[in-house]
């Protein structure tokens, strides 16, 4: 990859203009106490399973499939809803807010779900110290996939960049992506209420 392609990157625009919301989720775990209890923890989990709901509903589309070809491992609504389960969480149907969203767009949910599991070693590492949940019971949504978090990762980034759009399209991806952030908050915090 050469400087200048890896200067114009569409994985190097959403890092820098999604930064904000990046750092506003820190924020809110910080101030969510996520892992101060098991009710707290539940609550983040509702919010997960939610969002993965939205992303995963996305993977159906023609060109996401055509682009991404690990489809089948990403999405992690089953893992959380299995830990839903064990936490005896009821989860509501909901209104999928990526019904009818372009390819474009959808490769922004897709981005922060990716880049959310990528950050979720941390937040594993921290169900088990102060849960006791591993991921066979309480932490399947933020276990590894079966290939090392990283490699999955570089993986997706080096699809999105090859993926060659427009400048209109990209912009729809930030967007996407900014959706995506402000969704995450928003099911959190209702879950909190």
């Amino acid at each position: 990859m050469t400087a200048s392609f890896a200067l114009n990157s569409l994985a190097l625009r959403l890092k820098n203009e999604t930064a904000s919301q990046h750092e506003y989720m820190h924020q809110l775990m910080e101030q969510a106490q996520v892992f101060k209890d098991v009710q707290h923890y539940a609550q983040f989990t509702l919010a997960q399973y939610y969002f993965q709901k939205n992303v995963e509903n996305v993977f159906d589309l023609a060109e996401i499939a055509a682009l991404i070809s690990d489809l089948d491992i990403r999405g992690r609504s089953q893992s959380a809803l299995l830990d839903l389960q064990d936490l005896n969480q009821q989860v509501e149907s909901l209104k999928l807010m990526t019904e009818g969203i372009g390819f474009a767009e959808a490769l922004g949910w897709i981005y922060v779900s990716e880049g959310s599991t990528l950050g979720a070693a941390f937040l594993f590492k921290q169900a088990q110290q102060h849960l006791g949940f591993s991921a066979e019971f309480g932490a399947r949504n933020l276990a590894a996939y079966p290939e090392v978090r990283a490699k999955v990762w570089k993986h997706f980034i080096a699809e999105l960049d090859q993926a060659e759009l427009s400048q209109q399209q990209q912009d729809q991806v930030i967007e996407g992506a900014r959706q995506a952030f402000d969704y995450f908050g928003l099911r959190w915090k209702s879950t909190r209420l």
